[in-house]
């Protein structure tokens, strides 16, 4: 795994548009904040911030969560017009799972800069923390680089059927669409994924997976 509280120690983000997530955005103005159950929404990967900021300013919980104590640091230096909170934490680590459950979780940067063979293990992280009919929703990076540039991730790029089947042994997809709203460069290059955990599904819990 890339030593990310480094490259937030030495200020190396280029990940970081200083703004939430434009898909995020079109999201909550196409959908509203009902799809999220009143929250509190738990946002894995969420490095500086700005994406707990903008659901909290929907008047929906949030709670950040990173890998990287400079981030979450950093993140919360920053003023909220909302119910925001971070938390320090490996969202792959069954231990720092225990005993949490959220209703919704957004995704946006922690699928992608994980390595592909331990999407399983983010699928059964996100199971495990939501309950029946708990929602996951994110936007994935269907082509992380430019033509030309190299595929050596992160960021890895992904297809929807690989998502659906990723998710399959826990979630149902219930929406998904390529967001009109982008960062420049990123336009018609990300996917808006809507999953619900279907509530016969069983998670087994598996120690290393992180």
């Amino acid at each position: 795994m890339r030593d990310w509280e480094a490259h937030y120690q030495a200020g190396d983000t280029p990940w970081d548009h200083g703004g939430a997530a434009p898909p995020l955005l079109e999201m909550i103005d196409r959908l509203g904040v009902a799809l999220w159950q009143g929250g509190p929404v738990l946002v894995p990967g969420c490095g500086s911030g700005h994406d707990v900021r903008a659901i909290a300013a929907s008047g929906v919980p949030a709670i950040g969560l990173d890998i990287a104590e400079t981030a979450v640091a950093k993140a919360r230096a920053v003023p909220c017009e909302g119910p925001a909170s971070y938390e320090h934490g490996n969202f792959l680590d069954p231990e720092w799972r225990a005993g949490r459950t959220y209703p919704a979780i957004w995704e946006h940067t922690c699928f992608c800069a994980i390595l592909p063979e331990q999407r399983r293990a983010y699928a059964q992280a996100a199971a495990a923390l939501l309950p029946g009919g708990g929602i996951l929703s994110g936007v994935f990076y269907l082509t992380p680089y430019d033509p030309g540039e190299h595929r050596d991730g992160p960021p890895f790029d992904v297809t929807v059927a690989e998502l659906d089947e990723t998710f399959a042994p826990w979630f149902g997809r219930i929406d998904g669409w390529v967001p009109r709203c982008a960062y420049p460069g990123r336009e018609g290059r990300e996917w808006i994924g809507i999953f619900r955990r279907l509530p016969q599904a069983r998670v087994a819990e598996e120690a290393g997976c992180a």
